[in-house]
């Protein structure tokens, strides 16, 4: 398990390297550059400064999250050709300085959806909410008014010149179902898939956050079914799914310990957090504590123990713990916890299948 974090950059954090530094256990930054409008070619220039102030602090680079896919890709509009272009360059130009995986999602207009930023827990901490009630009453303005205002830093999927012509994508998304999504999706995964394996890397599909529509628009990476197309698409070594067990368990009746189970392998990154569901469709995000969730966190590490899984983890949302002021679900404290808690779960794991049973240890002995 090579344990991750992720950091949005010099200047568009409230956490620094400095800090991150001092948590045990991490070996990696997960990054991207976020300046760049979707659809840009990363250049070398660029990546090359961000992997090596980075690296300068220790930890390696080899996970970016994300690679926006553009709007015109998911809608296979004619000028896609030249965005799939792009990205096959930014793809290229990451391999040669050591990205070994890149998250991305395939969400129309929305990326991870939530009705309040910073809702109130028991204890005192907030968290991102999601109320099933109140999204679905909502104008998708009323959304985007609500998101937007909750941090002067970037909120990546919530770009403001994708925001400025929403009128103009639910009008050009009228047209797309779920079947033109996934024949859209497959046709930019066989053009970029080639490229990536070429070059050693792994894609790695994000699930839809959460797994399921969203003011009618599509949404197609929500359980097992979903993996298996994927895997039907194309079982090139470089197609693989960002196992997400916050995203995909909003929805009960994904069982994520038996995905982790029969999934992992095509996993290269993990998100591990936790979320509490309520019967009426609400859910509201919690510690990485299995107990205090509805999420079996336990069950997930041990899956991945018992596989022996070497892939990037990095913990995912956390709550807003001890005044911290932060990017919602981005503080330094809570995903701390949630790293030490990933690591001791590990660990105990790891001591169970090294210790020798009592009768195996009076039989040694006895030789």
């Amino acid at each position: 398990m090579n344990i991750t974090f992720r950091w949005y950059g010099r200047g568009n954090d409230t956490v620094t390297l400095e800090q991150v530094k001092q948590i045990p256990g991490i070996r990696g930054i997960v990054w991207a550059l976020h300046h760049k409008q979707v659809g840009e070619v990363w250049s070398k220039q660029e990546i090359k400064k961000e992997v090596e102030y980075i690296q300068s602090f220790g930890f390696h680079t080899e996970v970016v999250e994300s690679v926006n896919v553009h709007e015109s890709i998911k809608l296979g509009t004619e000028d896609r050709v030249q965005y799939i272009e792009n990205y096959k360059k930014t793809i290229r130009n990451l391999a040669e300085f050591g990205v070994k995986a890149i998250c991305y999602n395939f969400m129309p207009i929305f990326d991870w959806t939530r009705s309040e930023m910073f809702h109130p827990l028991g204890d005192g901490s907030t968290a991102l909410f999601y109320e099933k009630a109140k999204i679905e009453s909502w104008d998708p303005q009323e959304l985007i008014r609500t998101v937007s205002a909750s941090s002067d830093l970037t909120l990546p999927g919530w770009e403001p010149e994708k925001l400025d012509q929403i009128s103009e994508l639910f009008e050009a998304y009228k047209n797309v179902d779920e079947t033109q999504l996934w024949s859209n999706l497959e046709f930019f995964l066989n053009e970029i898939l080639p490229v990536a394996e070429e070059v050693g890397i792994q894609m790695a599909i994000h699930p839809d956050d959460p797994p399921w529509s969203i003011f009618g628009l599509p949404r197609i990476i929500t359980g097992s079914k979903s993996y298996e197309k994927l895997i039907a698409i194309s079982d090139s070594k470089a197609n693989g799914f960002t196992l997400c067990t916050g995203s995909m368990g909003s929805n009960p009746a994904n069982d994520i310990v038996e995905i982790s189970k029969k999934y992992a392998y095509r996993s290269p990154f993990s998100h591990i957090r936790n979320v509490k569901i309520y019967e009426n469709g609400d859910f509201i995000e919690t510690s990485h504590y299995t107990q205090d969730g509805s999420i079996n966190i336990r069950g997930v590490v041990e899956a991945l123990h018992n596989q022996g899984y070497q892939g990037y983890v990095r913990p995912d949302h956390g709550r807003h713990i001890w005044g911290e002021d932060c990017r919602p679900g981005y503080g330094l404290y809570d995903r701390a916890l949630g790293i030490m808690y990933l690591l001791g779960l590990w660990d105990a794991f790891e001591r169970v299948k090294q210790e020798i049973s009592p009768l195996e240890e009076e039989t040694m002995t006895c030789k």
